[in-house]
């Protein structure tokens, strides 16, 4: 038996036009999908990505496929699935490195990335550092020096899009015109974290978060950043392919019930039904 977990993604601190193409940082936070493998019959219900990890797994160690038919997953997530969180990149990034293990082998980050990838667009969750990251291709991978520490309050909003219907989207046109804005972004975000500067990392995403409007508006956006601005917060973080926010703020300086107060008074009832309270963390795969 071997046991893996990855963190969700409160959506991305950065995603646009970038170097030359659409790339994304993700925002890694404490709340996991840990994966079980061991020997055994096939689950009748999984979900479909994870057994294709380990199909594609045995197919890169050159082993025989109908291995596939004695490993079982049992995969133990409460992320929300299909509102940006990186849901998709947990479950079939821990089943990667956990049947790596049960197999008797290792995974490095490159190939990790690249494996998942192969699947869908994946989110830079994968990796420990904060990464530049090329979600569709893989092939580039920019790591940041550590970030500060940071909280979010996250908001979560009853509507879902899932990943593949956010990329039928005819966006192309919107990320090259704020491909100015989101270098600016990519160059706070990297001085940030030389710097240890909160403030500058809420700089950046709350860049991002405006540019991301032009493609996938959030409802009361202007009223979640206005709150920003009454309560000096750090900045404001969305899932640029999905309906979460993030608010980023310090518990030790910010009144977490005033500004949760806030969002109940200046938006919709029914857009921000849900929030929890989350921290920052390090990214990447972890073997148990």
């Amino acid at each position: 038996m071997a046991l893996a977990t990855c963190p969700a993604s409160c959506g991305e601190i950065i995603q646009g036009w970038i170097l030359g193409g659409e790339k994304l940082v993700s925002c890694p936070v404490n709340w996991y999908s840990t994966v079980e493998i061991s020997s055994g019959t096939p689950l009748p219900q999984e979900r479909p990505l994870v057994r294709a990890m380990v199909d594609q797994l045995l197919a890169f160690w050159h082993l025989p496929p109908a291995l596939s038919r004695e490993i079982r997953i049992d995969c133990h997530s409460t992320i929300p699935v299909a509102k940006g969180m990186a849901s998709s990149t947990a479950d079939i990034a821990a089943t990667a490195v956990a049947t790596a293990r049960h197999l008797g082998h290792t995974l490095d980050e490159a190939t990790l990335a690249t494996l998942c990838v192969a699947l869908e667009p994946t989110d830079s969750t994968v990796f420990r550092a904060l990464t530049l990251f090329d979600h569709h291709t893989g092939t580039t991978r920019i790591a940041c020096e550590a970030p500060p520490a940071v909280d979010i309050l996250l908001l979560e909003s009853p509507l879902t899009l899932r990943t593949a219907d956010y990329h039928r989207l005819a966006r192309e046109r919107a990320l090259q015109d704020n491909a100015s804005t989101l270098d600016r972004a990519w160059q706070k975000l990297q001085l940030a974290c030389q710097q240890k500067s909160a403030a500058l990392l809420g700089e950046a995403a709350t860049l991002s978060a405006i540019a991301s409007q032009t493609v996938l508006p959030k409802p009361g956006f202007t009223a979640l950043l206005d709150i920003v601005m009454r309560c000096d917060l750090y900045g404001i973080t969305v899932a640029h392919s999905g309906s979460v926010v993030g608010l980023l703020l310090d518990t030790r300086r910010h009144d977490v019930e005033q500004i949760s107060g806030w969002v109940k008074e200046k938006t919709k009832a029914e857009q921000w039904p849900v929030q929890h309270l989350l921290q920052m963390v390090e990214g990447g795969v972890t073997e148990r």
